[in-house]
């Protein structure tokens, strides 16, 4: 059954996923324009707090009270990281993108939640698992987290040099002694659903990131059963999303949900 639901606001669409049904969510299309966080969190629930962070394609998580001491020392008014876990109820956390991945976790048991952002390089450096292990810092177990992966460019369009290919995916060995950028994509080759597809042009393939992240949660113990992938392309669907390598514009489209208060 496809877990994915588009739902409108004032005619607007976004999507949500069944299976964070419990969480106010949404993966809002480019119709919300430049709508911030702060404007799109009264969709979801009013009167929870909007927290987002400037994101620069790393794997630094962050919380919202780390965030409230940064800025209390003076620091950037928007923290860079790529990733937010919530440590109380109603604290709402995003994600923006454009081609890279929206990643929405949430916890049925404690009600915490994180929004991840992650491009080849977050994705390569682990950004979702290290979301994860922030939660599972906090009380959460692995058996409990619904992860919902939102639109972003599909395998079949994205193509990247080898070298990129081989970093992103080199997290797949990371225990196996592999030691080359050949032979670490001939190990992903072998993979079912492997993430790397052919390309004719030379020092080239093609690469699905969501594919990628389903692969290293799958590693972490998580059953594919608490992943839900979207099947949306942004570079593929010009009438919902924005999408970089497509317009080369510098517009995003927002992604967030909001904590519960879960805990007995």
């Amino acid at each position: 059954m496809n877990p994915w639901r588009w739902q409108t606001w004032q005619t607007f669409p976004y999507l949500t996923c069944t299976l964070l049904e419990d969480f106010p969510h949404g993966f809002f299309t480019q119709h919300f324009g430049a709508r911030l966080p702060a404007e799109l969190v009264q969709i979801l629930h009013p009167v929870a707090q909007a927290y987002r962070v400037k994101q620069v394609h790393g794997n630094v998580v962050l919380s919202p009270s780390e965030l409230e001491k940064q800025a209390s020392q003076g620091e950037s008014p928007l923290s860079e990281a790529d990733g937010l876990v919530t440590e109380q109820e109603n604290q709402a956390v995003w994600a923006c993108s454009a081609d890279c991945t929206p990643v929405l976790i949430a916890d049925l048991a404690t009600g915490a939640v994180a929004a991840v952002h992650a491009g080849w390089r977050g994705t390569a450096a682990g950004i979702v698992p290290r979301a994860i292990a922030r939660l599972v810092t906090q009380g959460s177990q692995l058996s409990n987290l619904r992860i919902a992966m939102g639109p972003a460019i599909a395998g079949e369009v994205y193509q990247v040099s080898t070298i990129v290919a081989a970093q992103v995916t080199a997290s797949l060995f990371a225990t196996e002694g592999l030691d080359s950028d050949e032979a670490i994509l001939a190990a992903v080759k072998q993979l079912p659903q492997s993430p790397i597809l052919s390309d004719p042009q030379p020092g080239r393939v093609k690469l699905d990131v969501r594919r990628v992240n389903a692969l290293q949660l799958g590693r972490l113990g998580i059953r594919a059963e608490q992943v839900a992938i979207a099947p949306y392309c942004t570079y593929q669907t010009p009438e919902h999303f924005f999408s970089y390598r497509r317009d080369r514009q510098k517009k995003v489209q927002w992604s967030g949900i909001v904590s519960q208060n879960r805990r007995s």
